[in-house]
């Protein structure tokens, strides 16, 4: 029999009340699915100034006012707001000087200079706004660097608090590049022992790493595939961490992210032209030629290949560019949808016009295109150097698109490469990161494809899979009972 337990889920970002990533799709579909399971949820988060604006729409009522905390030497009260979900409750700690600003993160120009202070705030406020509300976890699930001192303040500073003492915690990493470094100062203003500037604590090459928190005081940690939790132990992805991750192997693993599909469906989706389901794909032919309108292109019979991903160089735009003209030779038909680093941006933008008819870009984010690109196109290509999870390739596959990916992370744990003899598999991967193996990979589909009968196994075997988050919040389910059973 499944525990009842309270679960606290603490992220900086959280759809849809604010976004700049993934993380905020996976701490606003997860506490759904939890709360589906029977686990009372509550998630923490600042109220940005995004949020504060939009509070009439998303319900919000505050629930505390002027909470007292020791800070920086002295005393800063702050207040808590509360939205109700349909079956989670989401607390808002509102902080105007840290929080009413324009962006989550900085701005154009770069991050916020005082992120330390306004993230260690945040981790000391959310144990806080735990005891105010006299909320009595069994589990903290903290997310990311940005809420990863939550769990320095709790061993350190709460350590015995009656009304926080038997949480177990888990801190899950969405992205190990993104660690938050700061000066040594900052452990003093945070009210954080200067003792834990060693190595064996959050010292990391003479400065402070708040995500060192996470891995070294959570009781476990997971990363958001199994192929991630593997790689980050390795040289070659653990920037810099890989040596203590393989230390807490033992309390390390990875929960595959689900996909949304009551916003990613090809019979239910609001966003295209057509809809269709697996037995009849004639809305999906009708939902390829209203995307080659939109971008004024017409393949007459070509392969159309799309792209919805930040223009970055660790999402492989690198490699991409540089097969561009081979992808080309084959026939093919691009369509490129996102936005990124501006050396990126440049080239692609550069190369649209030396292929005309050939090359489809929109150099922004657009909500229903991407739609339109994972309904109407052939394939969708995803050469990432690494990834951690990725949900583009789950989308792709619920709508007959047939992911062409780069074997790494949650990629190579969800694609399947088609073997045409056997009929099994769901799309292409290519192991060596390069051009020439991702334009070999390329053609191999594209041969695939030629062949109807097995052009038509290959997206009924795609659109079967099942990537939904009933099975991942299961998974975490098992994961908290053990915590809590000290298991």
């Amino acid at each position: 029999m499944r525990l009842t337990m309270n679960i606290v889920l603490i992220a900086s970002e959280v759809a849809p009340f604010a976004k700049t990533g993934g993380l905020a799709d996976v701490a606003g579909a997860l506490p759904r699915y939890l709360a589906e399971q029977g686990a009372a949820v509550r998630i923490i988060m600042p109220l940005y100034r995004c949020v504060a604006g939009r509070a009439q729409e998303f319900g919000l009522t505050r629930v505390l006012t002027r909470v007292p905390m020791d800070w920086a030497g002295g005393r800063q009260d702050f207040s808590v707001w509360e939205s109700r979900q349909m079956n989670f409750t989401v607390n808002f700690i509102e902080q105007r000087e840290y929080f009413d600003r324009d962006g989550l993160y900085g701005t154009s120009v770069g991050d916020y200079p005082d992120n330390a202070d306004r993230f260690a705030f945040f981790g000391k406020a959310c144990l806080e706004t735990i005891k105010a509300l006299d909320f009595r976890p069994d589990i903290l699930h903290v997310h990311d660097w940005q809420s990863a001192l939550t769990l320095a303040y709790k061993k350190f500073v709460y350590a015995g608090d009656p009304i926080l003492a038997k949480a177990r915690s888990l801190f899950t990493i969405h992205n190990l590049a993104y660690q938050g470094l700061f000066p040594r100062d900052i452990l003093g203003r945070a009210g954080l022992p200067d003792s834990l500037f060693a190595m064996e604590d959050l010292e990391f090459y003479g400065r402070v790493n708040f995500l060192k928190a996470g891995i070294l005081y959570g009781d476990a940690v997971s990363t958001v595939s199994v192929g991630y939790s593997l790689e980050i132990q390795t040289p070659e992805f653990g920037c810099g961490l890989d040596g203590l991750l393989r230390k807490r192997s033992q309390a390390l693993l990875g929960v595959l992210n689900g996909a949304d599909y009551g916003d990613w469906n090809p019979e239910t989706d609001t966003h295209i032209l057509s809809r269709y389901k697996p037995q009849d794909l004639r809305g999906k032919t009708l939902c390829r030629q209203d995307l080659l309108k939109t971008f004024g292109l017409t393949a007459k019979g070509r392969p159309v290949v799309g792209v919805v991903s930040r223009l970055a160089g660790q999402k492989g735009l690198d490699i991409l560019l540089e097969g561009l003209r081979e992808m080309f030779e084959t026939g093919l038909v691009l369509i490129i949808l996102g936005t990124g680093e501006a050396p990126i941006e440049k080239a692609l933008a550069e190369a649209a016009p030396k292929y005309p008819g050939q090359l489809g870009l929109k150099l922004a984010f657009d909500n229903t295109v991407a739609h339109q690109i994972y309904a109407g196109s052939d394939f969708l290509l995803i050469p990432s150097r690494y990834e951690p999870c990725g949900l583009t390739q789950m989308y792709a596959l619920k709508y007959g698109t047939i992911p062409v990916v780069r074997a790494t992370g949650g990629l190579d744990d969800t694609v399947q490469e088609f073997d045409p003899r056997a009929k099994q598999g769901n799309g292409f991967k290519f192991m060596e990161y390069s051009a020439g193996e991702m334009v070999a990979c390329v053609k191999r589909a594209l041969a695939v494809q030629q062949n109807k009968s097995l052009w038509r196994v290959l997206r009924r075997n795609a659109m079967s899979c099942d990537f939904s988050w009933t099975h991942s919040a299961g998974e975490y389910l098992k994961l908290f009972e053990k915590l809590i059973k000290g298991t």
